[in-house]
This record gives C-alpha cells, sequence and structure tokens, in this order.
C-alpha cells in the first residue's frame, strides 16, 4: 500500500515574479475601478483660502468654492448641444432626449459618483450610437466622444493618475472588443479616441501629480520646520543644563569647602557647631553627587566643562569690543544701580545680548545697534535693537543662520520667570528690537559677589559706538 501525498498550492511569495507582478497589476485594477464603484464621494468645494482667490471679498470666495462643480456642469452642456447638433432633424421625440440626455448625465454623475461614472460612459457609448442611426465612427458618436473625454478628465483629476492608466487600458479593450463583435458601419473613431484621450489622461496626469508633489513638499516642509524647532528648543535646554550644571556645582563645591574649613578658623569651637558644618558638608557632597549624576545625562562624551568661569554681565565690554571689529557699530547703555544678580540670570542675560548681536550681524549687516541694561528693583532688563541693514549688502548662506536664536533667548527668559518680546519696533523704520525682563527678588545676589562700592541709583552710563 503506497501513501500519496500532496503538494499544498504554492502561495503568492512562491510564484514566479512575472506570476506576481500580474496579479499585482489587477489588483491595481480591481481596487481603482471595481471596489467601492457604486461608492458616494461627492465633489469638494475648490480651496479659496489659497492662491489668487484668498484676495476676492468674502462673499464672492463663497461661491468660488463652487467653481469646479460649475466646470464639469459646463462640460455636461457642452456634451448635449453637441448631442442636439448631431441629431439635427433626423429624429425627434424621446430617442433626440435619450441621445442628448445619457452622455451628458455620465458627466453629470462624476460629481458625485466618478468610478461609476467611467462605467456608464463606457457602456453607453454602443447605446447611443444605436440610437443615432448613423454608424460612422462607431462606437463613438460624437456626444459621447466628447462624454467619454470629459468623463476620463474628471475621473483621473479626482482619483489618482494609475486610475487613469487603468480607464484607459478598459476603454481600450472595450473598444476593440465593440469593434471586432459587435461592429457596425463602414468607419470608426477608436484610433482618434485613444490617441486624444492618452493626451487628455497625459496632461491630467502631469497637473495631478505636480499638484500632489507640492502638497507633499509642503507638508514636509511644515513638519522640518516643526522637527527643526523642536530639536532646537531640546538643544537650547541641553546647553541651558549644561550651564546650570556648572553654576550650581561650582556654588555647592564652595559650600562644602567651606563648611569643612569653618570648624578650623575659630578657637576650640564648641561641639554642636563642629557637628552642624560636618552636616552641611555631607549635605553638600550628597546634593553636588545627586546633581551630578542627574544632569550628567545632558552632557555629550567629549564634552568638557569650561576651565574659566561663566560669563555675566561684566563681560559685556569684551562682547561689544569683538563684534564691533567684526564691523557691527554698538552702544551700550547701562541705567540704574549696579548690582551683582545671581549667577544665572547674569549668565543668560550674557548670552541673549551675545545671540541678539550675532543676529544682527547675520541678518542686518551695516545696521547700528543698541544695548540696554537696565537694574530695576524688581529684575533686570535687556533691549537689543538695531535699525534696518544699510547698502546692498546682503547676508551670505554661510552666514545666515537656521533662524532659531530667538527660540533660544525665549528658552531662558522662561527658565528665569520673565517676559520677553520680538519684533519690529512700532517707529516704523525698520530693524528688529528684543525686549526682556528678568525678575530678581530683592536682597538676592551672586553668593561669590558682592554689589561694587560707589556705585548709586539713577546712575547712566552710556558708552558711544566708537571703538
Amino acid at each position: 500500500m503506497t501513501s500519496t501525498r500532496t503538494t499544498p498550492p504554492p502561495t503568492l511569495t512562491e510564484r514566479s515574479p512575472e506570476v506576481r507582478l500580474t496579479l499585482d497589476a489587477f489588483g491595481g485594477l480591481r481596487a481603482d475601478l471595481i471596489q467601492d464603484a457604486f461608492a458616494y464621494r461627492p465633489l469638494p468645494r475648490m480651496d479659496v483660502d489659497k492662491g489668487l482667490p484668498r484676495l476676492l471679498p468674502a462673499r464672492i470666495r463663497v461661491y468660488l468654492g463652487l467653481f469646479p462643480h460649475a466646470v464639469v456642469t459646463a462640460l455636461a452642456l457642452i456634451v448635449f448641444i453637441v448631442g442636439q447638433f448631431a441629431v439635427g432633424d433626423s429624429f425627434q421625440g424621446l430617442k433626440t432626449l435619450l441621445f442628448s440626455v445619457v452622455p451628458a448625465a455620465a458627466v453629470m454623475l462624476t460629481l458625485v459618483r466618478p468610478v461609476l461614472a467611467f462605467w456608464a460612459s463606457l457602456l453607453a457609448a454602443p447605446f447611443v450610437g444605436i440610437l443615432s442611426g448613423h454608424f460612422s465612427g462607431w462606437p463613438w458618436s460624437r456626444n459621447a466622444f466628447v462624454a467619454h473625454l470629459a468623463v476620463l478628465a474628471v475621473v483621473t483629476a479626482r482619483t489618482r493618475p494609475r486610475a487613469g492608466a487603468w480607464m484607459w487600458a478598459v476603454t481600450a479593450g472595450a473598444t476593440l472588443f465593440m469593434e471586432m463583435f459587435l461592429g457596425i458601419g463602414t468607419s470608426s473613431d477608436s484610433v482618434y479616441m485613444l490617441f486624444v484621450s492618452a493626451l487628455v489622461l497625459l496632461v491630467v496626469s502631469v497637473v495631478q501629480i505636480r499638484r500632489d508633489a507640492t502638497r507633499q513638499v509642503t507638508a514636509e516642509k511644515t513638519v522640518t520646520a516643526v522637527e527643526r524647532s523642536k530639536r532646537t528648543v531640546l538643544e537650547e535646554r541641553t546647553t541651558i543644563a549644561r550651564e546650570l550644571h556648572d553654576v550650581v556645582a561650582h556654588h555647592m563645591s564652595v559650600v562644602a569647602i567651606q563648611a569643612e574649613a569653618a570648624p578650623y578658623r575659630v578657637d576650640n569651637p564648641p561641639p554642636e557647631l563642629e557637628a552642624a558644618f560636618v552636616t552641611i558638608r555631607e549635605n553638600a557632597v550628597a546634593a553636588l553627587s545627586e546633581l551630578r549624576r542627574i544632569l550628567g545625562v545632558v552632557r555629550a562624551e567629549d564634552y568638557e566643562a569650561p576651565d574659566a568661569p561663566q560669563p555675566t554681565l561684566a563681560d559685556l565690554d569684551d562682547l561689544i569690543a569683538n563684534v564691533r571689529e567684526a564691523g557691527l557699530e554698538v552702544t551700550r547703555t547701562v541705567t540704574g544701580a549696579r548690582r551683582a544678580l545671581p549667577q544665572g540670570v547674569e549668565l543668560s542675560a550674557y548670552r541673549i545680548v551675545q545671540e541678539a548681536l550675532s543676529n544682527v550681524l547675520r541678518h542686518a549687516p551695516g545696521a547700528a545697534a543698541t544695548v540696554e541694561v537696565s537694574y530695576v528693583l524688581g529684575g533686570l532688563g535687556l533691549r537689543i535693537a538695531n535699525g534696518p541693514a544699510r547698502g546692498l549688502t546682503k547676508p551670505s548662506p554661510s552666514t545666515a543662520g537656521a533662524g532659531h536664536g530667538i527660540t533660544g533667548m525665549r528658552e531662558r527668559v522662561a527658565m528665569l520667570g520673565g517676559e520677553m518680546t520680538a519684533g519690529e519696533p512700532d517707529d516704523g523704520d525698520g530693524g528688529y528690537e528684543i525686549a526682556v525682563f528678568v525678575p530678581v527678588a530683592r536682597g538676592e545676589r551672586r553668593d561669590d559677589e558682592s554689589a561694587p562700592e560707589g556705585v548709586t541709583e539713577g546712575v547712566t552710563e552710556a558708552e558711544g559706538s566708537r571703538p
């Protein structure tokens, strides 16, 4: 007794590439022209908020949104008129009405059921040809010819180029079948139909592909801009975290060292005082270790903490001297009583002025800039303004930044609980202005500095723009 082993049929992945290609092709035909052929897909209104239509009054734009519907209706009217001229006085009555109305109705059907409109136009062609009684040009009478071209163009514009290619192929096959097996008359317009329809579909497909490409590029640009903005915010926050790490680590180290050295500065300190200083040092070291553990993740592998102290507002003179050497005309003004501020405020204020002056160099070459630092009771005010660019000089691509310096400034100001405005000044002379206010609690100052002596409230210092 022998056993018969049956081999299972090959799956789609086991079939030859030719078979898979053929099945994929017919799968596209089924997806584009067979599935959901009766689906209700009303023609959407035209977008009147883009391009030239948005310049028109609102009451006109409401009706302008129906422009695509008006175009389809006009095409159906043209088909109906062509049918009337083709009939002439040869016959009247119901046959004339059907001969003119059926192709026009197929065009109107594209407004709500585009795929069904294609099948209706294709199947109605021999019916309309028989109704005409004139079999020249079989199977395309004049109005059926125009109607089918209109249907192909509208349906392709409403779907996609692949559907247009399938409609052309189905039209070619149906035309060949009707000529070979349903041939009536002595002439045919099939060649003209296939040639003209190919040109129409080519033009519509090119326009559609270009429109889709433009839409896709716009969407990608929008996504890229959003992602770039998010990345800039994250990078700026990382930079701020690194700088805060260095600032806080410095102060915690000073606290630990002072707490360890304090008992040796007093003769015979009481045990309670020594224990308090030991506790202070242990807490400072523990906080410093925890800070380094948490904030250490934001450091790059090759990042090294700067050996020099972080810049403060006292270093603005060196910064302004550097930008003057680069050709920027800067005027600095300090108002109010100078005092030492928390190091985080000093560092952020310095970075904001630095970024603002760099933006002037990049985006407004030849313009003059003004830096105003205001020490007020409630905090610190900054104002960096520049006039319009002078002459015909344009920023080169190598110097033009990514346009996200303002984002970094806002991040720093938000971190300190301040407010910031940026934009063109109200005087209408052009240029750009950045105004910042950072609140500082009264009596809050840096741990390693005290207020300079001999400076009183209300003193104003102005430094000219000459180097």
